[in-house]
């Protein structure tokens, strides 16, 4: 049985205008491809084999196409550990989409070798340098011994702790009762004089002295016991 010729064809023309008019979707693809791209300019300069893993993407998501998809993370997120990428399009259409995405960031920390006492002046002995993923730590991981040397921990810490320098104590360079050097300064003048120091600090830490005279000021403890006092 044959159809009718003119039906056919306006069939067939209907079907070719609505594939016309139906606007082109977003390749995912590309989506996918503009996180990794954006990660890897956030990444340059961290230390250590930094790798980028973009997560999964909904392939049931349906966008418009978009000449120039642009990336972007959320105000305070970074390119660390579990992250997410917003992905945003601002023509012909606007839309934007979220991706989960990993940075790892594999680097030589401090730990400690043995049990540390709180306390306790840090040796490099007592140090060892392992390596492991930064993201999976605690802010402040030390990854230079000699960021820890000579400085003392606020509490005891079994072997194998990863070394925070924020919850380490400087070595003091001022002890309480000790003689120190003041020097004043100020606009054209600079006097240096002994003291006695009332506390005890580290280096760049205030701390507070007792003149001859009994006078006590305020300077700052540097090194070879050294207080600073500016006016």
């Amino acid at each position: 049985m044959k159809l009718p010729i003119f039906p056919l064809l306006l069939l067939l023309a209907s079907s070719a205008m609505a594939q016309q008019a139906a606007p082109a979707r977003q390749d995912l693809g590309a989506i996918r491809q503009t996180v990794e791209q954006f990660l890897q300019t956030q990444i340059i300069g961290l230390p250590g084999q930094v790798s980028v893993d973009v997560g999964p993407i909904d392939q049931r998501m349906s966008l418009a196409s978009c000449p120039q998809p642009q990336a972007f993370l959320m105000p305070g997120a970074r390119a660390w550990g579990k992250t997410t990428v917003g992905v945003r399009c601002a023509a012909p259409s606007v839309w934007t989409v979220y991706i989960q995405a990993k940075v790892s960031v594999q680097a030589e920390y401090v730990a400690s070798a043995v049990p540390l006492a709180q306390g306790q002046a840090i040796e490099a002995s007592q140090l060892v340098m392992v390596k492991g993923d930064l993201t999976t730590l605690p802010a402040g991981i030390a990854t230079d011994i000699g960021q820890i040397v000579g400085r003392s921990s606020n509490s005891s810490l079994a072997a194998g702790t990863p070394m925070r320098i924020d919850t380490l104590r400087s070595k003091p360079v001022v002890q309480s009762g000790q003689l120190v050097r003041v020097v004043s300064s100020g606009a054209g003048f600079r006097v240096s004089s002994e003291a006695r120091a009332v506390g005890t600090a580290s280096e760049g830490q205030m701390v507070q002295v007792r003149t001859a005279g009994g006078q006590q000021v305020s300077g700052v403890a540097k090194a070879g016991g050294l207080v600073e006092v500016a006016f």
